[in-house]
């Protein structure tokens, strides 16, 4: 198994585990992502009706616990796209 298959396989055995021990905003933004490949912060904020600054919070924890990978847009280098990094159930 390579290394790239390791880490996937670990997220995957990990991802909704650690998800299930965070805050509800959190949850819920990972399900919103789950449906949505890549949305920016302001679009999970529409989607989830949930006010920016508890999106960008739920976004921290998501990320600390590596199931969110975040990039910048090419269209506006000022927005960040966010995607599930774990597998859907």
């Amino acid at each position: 198994m390579s290394t790239s298959e390791a880490i996937t396989a670990e997220r995957e055995e990990t991802g909704w585990d650690a998800v299930r021990e965070l805050p509800p905003s959190a949850k819920l933004v990972a399900k919103v992502l789950e449906y949505n490949e890549t949305l920016t912060q302001s679009q999970l904020a529409e989607e989830t009706l949930l006010p920016p600054r508890t999106v960008r919070y739920a976004l921290n924890r998501l990320e600390e616990e590596d199931v969110v990978d975040s990039r910048f847009s090419f269209s506006d280098a000022r927005k960040r796209l966010y995607t599930l990094a774990i597998e859907s159930r």
